[in-house]
């Protein structure tokens, strides 16, 4: 019943069509036809009026169903497509359409006046296309930002987190890595309320974890679902607004091109440990938040010289070295700490090295020191 309506429905359209093209076939005729060598009687003009209304509506009729297949087909690309355009940006982009649209059509208005042949009307249609497509690009590239150029939206934006929420919209998203998410201090960084703004989770991100979730590997399967374990509490503690994006890039394969790709978009910055990520986001120009950056900032200060404490558990990398570690987990090569494994001992701090991946202390045993030093 369906295929019959919209054959008969795709013939009406045909038939309109082809009385349309019936039209201009005889407006051509005359404009082109300046001595009027062909004269047509009404009768005459009826019949091939037919003729074009019945060809269109046979043609039409008869290949209803490409047209309903590629119909299909074209639809659910749309749809697809659609499905990885975050709703803010439809949103936005379907207002920036409407008022490039009406700029559009103030301007046509202008732009039909003009008597040179068909010239008006093709400056209109270019002008309806163009302002559209501007609008769009405007409104999702430049949209948040036009928003919080006007003070009165600011001010009302402002007093409604103040009153009613505790999330800063204003403040820039932070987008989380796989990496960052299953190391797991995110969530202790988040209680304190040193992070602002919102939390964003990629549908790329989740899916990763999903996938280590899923693992044959017994290791890698724990880290999927503690991850998500992660994810989880971050959301039922609602100390910071978290949003999942399924902004998506097809052209590219490798997920943290993905997430610097999603920065650049969103303004936004990466959170992560990894160390290699680290390096490419500065590379591409994309800010970026490093747990371990932050661990080891946070950990206290050792100067040259300084003693302590510490107990040698394993031989180190060099002749005669030993290696013991603090709380926090930083490591002291110990010199001439070999024979001391296992032992507590003195040693006094003969230099601190930083660097991206932590902090190494590098000592001497105090009696060796003080000998030395004697």
């Amino acid at each position: 019943m369906f295929n019959k309506i919209l054959r008969a429905i795709i013939g009406l359209t045909g038939m309109l069509l082809g009385y349309g093209f019936s039209v201009l076939f005889f407006i051509l005729l005359n404009t082109y036809d300046l001595e009027q060598t062909i004269i047509l009687t009404t009768k005459a003009k009826m019949i091939i009026s037919i003729i074009w209304i019945l060809s269109f509506g046979l043609l039409f009729y008869a290949i209803t169903p490409i047209i309903k297949n590629r119909g299909i087909r074209i639809t659910k690309r749309i749809e697809s497509e659609l499905q990885k355009v975050p709703s803010n940006d439809i949103l936005s982009g379907t207002a920036g359409l409407i008022i490039g649209l009406v700029i559009a059509y103030l301007i046509s208005q202008l732009l039909t006046k003009i008597e040179i042949f068909y010239i008006g009307t093709v400056l209109s249609v270019l002008t309806y296309i163009f302002m559209g497509y501007l609008g769009i690009s405007i409104a999702t590239k430049k949209g948040n930002d036009l928003i919080h150029n006007f003070p009165t939206t600011k001010k009302n934006t402002g007093s409604f987190f103040k009153g009613k929420n505790k999330f800063n919209d204003e403040a820039t998203p932070k987008i989380l890595d796989t990496s960052v998410i299953i190391d797991g201090r995110i969530s202790d960084i988040i209680k304190t309320g040193f992070i602002e703004g919102s939390i964003i989770l990629p549908e790329f991100v989740l899916e990763e974890l999903r996938h280590i979730a899923d693992s044959s590997d017994a290791l890698k399967r724990n880290r999927g679902r503690r991850g998500l374990d992660i994810l989880n509490r971050i959301q039922k503690d609602r100390v910071i607004d978290v949003q999942i994006t399924d902004k998506d890039f097809d052209d590219v394969d490798e997920v943290d091109m993905k997430l610097l790709k999603l920065a650049q978009h969103m303004n936004g910055k990466v959170v992560t440990n990894d160390y290699n990520l680290n390096k490419v986001a500065e590379i591409h120009g994309v800010e970026v938040l490093n747990i371990n950056e932050l661990a080891n900032s946070l950990k206290p200060i050792v100067l040259p010289g300084e003693d302590m404490l510490v107990t040698v558990i394993k031989e180190g990398k060099e002749l005669n070295q030993g290696v013991a570690y603090l709380d926090d987990g930083t490591m002291i090569v110990v010199e001439e700490g070999r024979k001391s494994i296992g032992e507590n001992i003195n040693v006094t701090v003969t230099s601190v090295l930083q660097t991206a991946a932590g902090r190494m202390i590098f000592a001497k045993k105090k009696t060796l020191a003080n000998n030395k030093t004697a």
